[in-house]
């Protein structure tokens, strides 16, 4: 089989010599081996994971993602970020350093938002005072 895994900006995974396939959407894990039958199903985060022919097993932590299996012989999977690995404790290590670095940048940003925000409201309510009134309301 061939296996394809694309994020939004590169192409992670393309294999033309796949035996078989492990993957999970909402209803669990399940297999994919050459001649299965069609099937589009939405991933849930998880890891797939597949053997080459020789054996060699690979695999790669996604984040969501919709996988088509066409003609028994192509298995698609298009995902928003993929994390591929040969060893499975380290692309454990790998993602979760990533999804924190993630985490602490998404923090920030939304610190920073919230500063943005409040300096504008201020600066709002200041431009609203009549002329000649302090904030406490006097003249």
């Amino acid at each position: 089989m061939r296996l394809l895994i694309t994020d939004p900006i590169s192409i992670v995974a393309d294999h033309a010599d796949i035996a078989a396939i492990r993957a999970e959407d909402e209803s669990g894990s399940f297999g994919i081996l050459p001649g299965h039958t069609g099937l589009l199903t939405v991933l849930v985060p998880s890891v797939l994971a597949w053997r080459h022919a020789d054996g060699r097993r690979a695999y790669c932590a996604v984040r969501r993602g919709v996988l088509t299996v066409r003609g028994g012989r192509e298995v698609n999977v298009a995902t928003r970020q993929a994390v591929p690995g040969d060893d499975l404790d380290e692309l454990e290590h790998v993602v979760l350093a990533r999804f924190q670095a993630e985490l602490d940048i998404e923090r920030s940003v939304r610190v920073e938002s919230m500063r943005l925000h409040m300096q504008a409201i201020r600066q709002i309510v200041q431009l609203l005072q009549p002329v000649g009134q302090d904030a406490g309301g006097s003249p």
